[in-house]
Parts: C-alpha cells; structure tokens; sequence
C-alpha cells in the first residue's frame, strides 16, 4: 500500500501523522492565545493592576512563527530523523526561543518603563527623561546578549568574536566619531539633567520648549510653532537658559520726569512707585530710586521681584504697575517726560556785537 511506503526514512502514515499533530497544535496554540488575550483584556479594563495589561501586551508580542515551530516539536517526535536533521531541527527550535524571549523581554521593559514614565512625567520630568534613556539601553544590552547566546548555540567561538568585534569597534568608533559624541552628549544630558522634557530654555538666539531628547538631536518647540532640531553635541557646548527653573523673576524698569518736575514732587513719585509694587500680589519689592539725570528725564528706577517664574504672571503684575503709576502721576501732576528739543535762538539785533550771525543752543528737558 502507498501508505506503508517510505519516504526520507518514515512511511507515509508516519508523515501524515506528523501533518496531523503539527496542524492541531498549532491550530490549538492560536486559539489559546486568542482566547487568553482576549479574556485578559476584558480583565484589564475592570481592574486597576498593570499585571494583566502587561501579559496580554506580551501575549499579543507572540509571533506567528514562533507558534509553528512550537507546534513542529511534538510533531517532530512522531518520525525518524537523521541525527544531523535532528540537530538543526534542535538548534532552529532554541534560535526562535531565544528571539521570541527578547520580544517578550523587551516588550515587558517598554510597558513597564512606558507605564512608570507616564506616572512621573507630570511630578518629575527629570526621571522620565531618565527612563526613556533607560528603556534604550535596556533593550540594547539584552539584544546584545540574546545575540550571544544564539552564536554559542550555533557553535562560534564567542571569545574570539568578542576580541574581534572590540578591534573592530575601535575602527568603528574612528569613522563614527560625530554620531557618537552625539550619543555620548545624549547620555550626559540625561544623567546630567541640565534641561528635561517640558523645559522652556533659550540657546543662544533660540528658544522654546524641550519636546524630545533623542541619542542624536534634541528638539525644541518654539512660541511661533515650529521644531528647532539641535545637535546633542552642539547643544552642550552651548550656553542653555533654563526657564523652568527659575524660582523668582528680578524686573528692572525706569520712568522718567520731566525736569520741571519740583522736588517735593520728586520725592513723592518715589514714594508712589514703592507703594504700589508693595500692593502687588505676587510681587516682593527691593528698591526704588531717583536715579540719575539724563538728557531728558529725571530718571526713577525701580527694582522688585515676582515669586513666580511665570512670564504672563510677570505681565501682568507689570501691566498693573504701569496702570496705576499713569493713573497716580496724573493725578498728583506729576509729568512724564520724553525725548524733547528746546532751540533757544539768540537775535542779533539784540547784541550788536556778535555782528549778523545767529547762535542756537540745545538743551534737552
């Protein structure tokens, strides 16, 4: 009979049987994880544990061909294998085993760290730089040893490969001298901190809001809208201004008086000045001056600083003190002054001595 004939060292009822069971299993497992995903799902959503979220994240990372080698195992037990076909069956089997271990690794290192992120991202920005930081190098130094152990299951000599790879890497790091020193700034910024994601910093003419912080560039997103790219290298060698870390704003500002302005009213600008920055929420004052005279203006300088580093609290603080000094120097008299030119012109019929030539003075009030 053609079933009891043999082909490659088993008959053909040996080969449909090893069909059978492989179609089974595998049928069998992508019902399973099926079921399992989405039973869990259903869990998850009534339940405020990250447990469950995470193992069906990691059951939906179970690949297709993992599931058809595993379900070729048993069927492999069911036929007579030439021992070297047995051994790369074998070594198959641990190659797709270690791979698919990585995915879930990795996949389980992203969800948890993508979670913890998400939690401190609004308390502290600096971990969350951190840990995006963290789940890169993670992930990075796990593939590096999955990759290991696949070489020594497929019969190299790591030893040797591992003093290779360092010569090799030697040359490598020559040539990529620039995309290194990028990733090198990168891990400085990190471990560093002087600036994390949700920052408002200024480098050199440029500013906006730190957006990401990648192993190569840094972007920034302006007031005007668009996304300045910065090189990570660059961006330390630069001078950074923080603005989220500022505790308190020092504002500086002057009004001048005209030089009609009598002293006493003088005096009393000074004193209105100060008793309107105290009144200012918000606002802590450190000192108000008759400064000096300058070609136009009695100047009156005023210094005071805002407890809060934010630029529209400033504004507004600021706006309410301009308000009330115009309101209150125009109620006391009190004249502001502006770039003004007073031409005093000297007649010669006046002084016949100095002939028909006239003389003009200027002064500035």
């Amino acid at each position: 009979m053609i079933l009891d004939q043999i082909f490659v060292g088993n008959s053909v009822t040996g080969w449909l049987s090893a069909l059978g069971i492989f179609a089974a299993c595998f049928v069998g497992l992508k019902i399973l994880q099926r079921f399992l995903s989405h039973r869990l799902s259903k869990l998850a959503e009534r339940t405020a544990t990250n447990l469950d979220d995470l193992i069906v994240a990691v059951l939906r990372k179970t690949r297709s061909w993992f599931l058809l080698l595993l379900a070729l195992q048993p069927a492999l037990t069911a036929l007579t294998l030439a021992a070297p076909v047995q051994r790369l069956a074998d070594a198959a089997f641990v190659l797709a085993l270690l791979v698919q271990g990585g995915i879930w690794a990795s996949c389980a290192l992203s969800f948890w760290l993508g979670r913890v992120t998400q939690q401190r991202m609004e308390e502290d920005a600096a971990s969350a730089t951190t840990l995006s930081a963290l789940n890169f190098v993670g992930r990075l130094v796990l593939w590096s040893i999955i990759l290991l152990l696949a070489l020594d299951n497929l019969g190299f000599d790591i030893t040797a490969l591992v003093t290779g790879l360092g010569i090799g890497g030697i040359a490598v790091a020559l040539a990529l001298q620039n995309i290194l020193g990028d990733l090198f700034a990168s891990l400085s910024i990190v471990l560093d901190k002087p600036f994390v994601i949700g920052d408002f910093i200024i480098v050199n003419e440029y500013l906006g809001t730190v957006e990401r912080i990648g192993l190569k560039t840094t972007r920034l997103r302006s007031l005007s809208g668009e996304q300045i790219v910065f090189s990570n290298a660059d961006l330390l060698n630069s001078r950074v201004r923080n603005f989220k870390r500022m505790y308190e704003r020092r504002v500086v500002f002057s009004v001048g008086v005209t030089y009609q302005t009598p002293h006493e009213k003088l005096q009393r600008a000074v004193e209105i000045i100060r008793d309107i920055v105290v009144a200012q929420h918000g606002a802590r004052l450190d000192r108000v001056h008759f400064k000096e005279f300058t070609d136009s203006a009695l100047l009156l300088e005023c210094v005071y600083y805002v407890t809060s580093p934010d630029f529209n609290t400033y504004m507004d603080i600021q706006q309410a003190i301009n308000l009330e000094i115009y309101r209150r120097f125009g109620a006391e008299g009190i004249e502001f002054a502006y770039p003004t030119r007073t031409l005093h012109l000297v007649n010669a019929m006046d002084n016949p001595r100095r002939g028909v030539q006239a003389t003009a003075y200027v002064r500035g009030d």
